[in-house]
């Protein structure tokens, strides 16, 4: 490793896109090899207006943020910022156009004066693995030593699966982000009882991301609604939800939607689905499509809600009321259904000890 001064030795990382599936790995390798990570502010009304006017109205929102967040790490002097193209996870198996290109979007689109580090990971492809993507990302950085960069990759993968651990065992995003990156592993999730259940269909940089998502968590938290996602989902279970919904994988991310919609919808511990996407996504779009049909074979409530930058907070809490409300009532429907049920198959008997629930 070449001697560099410690200015040169920072990295801005965009709050956005591959961050929340991936940063507890970034997190672990940078660290490991001295460079100082800089993150980008959370995402703010301003971060999605200032990313929204260098592209065109059609962009969709997760591209549009992702350009504010480009634009706030410049803002605070930054040089050197991760631009990553994540072409293919696996052997024919690709992300959507503008996640690939997403090196080039940013370079016509951000006219400023900065280094972009964009190192390509393609799996379908010879020579563009793990090892070549994080030899192009340091590369910048005078690091060349592949001893250096293999040990970097497992200081990257301790901290990557104490997240993974932490978020099975049932822990909220933010709490397993928090402990990964203190080095931390806290097993147990929460005690608390909740009446209804919900499984929330999402890309990470959808529902993790508390503007974008305008605080569903919190929100359906205040409802008395235990929430679960992809996270609390192994690969094995995300894979066996694409097949339950008779499709096989075609994109990078598919298993975040396809595959945690076909595991809830076969869950009977799951009252109904909520599925959050990003207007103007073409991939998402057809996901979306099977999961309704697939949702009414299966008789699960579903709620399909699409974001911009111009949702309106009002209309959208007044939708996720609504379907709460709704599955609120179906339970207990389901309740008193079984309670006749049972009474029918006895003579009857009248129950002193029933308390009627308002």
């Amino acid at each position: 490793m070449n001697n560099m001064n410690s200015s040169e030795m920072v990295i801005g990382i965009p709050r956005a896109m591959s961050f929340y599936n991936n940063y507890p790995f970034y997190y672990g390798f940078f660290n490991d090899l001295g460079i100082k990570i800089v993150l980008s502010d959370v995402t703010t009304k301003q971060t999605m207006s200032e990313g929204a006017s260098l592209v065109v109205t059609e962009t969709c929102l997760p591209i549009k943020v992702y350009v504010g967040h480009v634009l706030n790490l410049i803002s605070k002097g930054v040089d050197k910022i991760f631009v990553p193209s994540l072409q293919s996870n696996d052997e024919k198996i690709y992300n959507c156009s503008k996640i690939r290109g997403l090196p080039d979007l940013i370079r016509n689109v951000v006219k400023a004066d900065f280094t972009m580090i964009e190192p390509t990971l393609d799996k379908s492809e010879k020579g563009q693995g793990l090892y070549e993507f994080l030899a192009e990302a340091v590369k910048p950085f005078g690091i060349t030593d592949m001893k250096l960069i293999k040990r970097a990759s497992k200081a990257g993968w301790r901290c990557y699966n104490n997240f993974y651990v932490m978020t099975k065992s049932g822990m909220p995003y933010s709490k397993a982000l928090s402990y990964a990156l203190q080095g931390k592993v806290v097993i147990g999730g929460s005690t608390k009882e909740y009446p209804i259940s919900i499984g929330l269909v999402g890309h990470g940089y959808d529902i993790f991301d508390e503007r974008v998502c305008m605080k569903i968590l919190d929100k359906l938290e205040k409802m008395d609604v235990k929430v679960t996602t992809s996270l609390q989902l192994s690969n094995e279970q995300l894979e066996n939800g694409i097949i339950s919904l008779g499709n096989e994988k075609y994109w990078a991310n598919e298993g975040e939607v396809t595959g945690c919609a076909g595991h809830y919808l076969m869950d009977t511990k799951i009252d109904g689905i909520i599925t959050i996407t990003a207007f103007g996504c073409g991939p998402d779009s057809l996901m979306i499509e099977r999961i309704t049909r697939k949702a009414k074979q299966f008789g699960k409530p579903l709620l399909n809600l699409t974001i911009d930058e111009q949702t309106g907070e009002a209309g959208f809490v007044t939708r996720l009321e609504a379907f709460v409300d709704m599955l609120f009532r179906k339970k207990r429907a389901t309740i008193v259904n079984k309670l006749h049920l049972n009474d029918s198959k006895s003579e009857f008997i009248p129950n002193t000890d029933f308390i009627e629930t308002k």
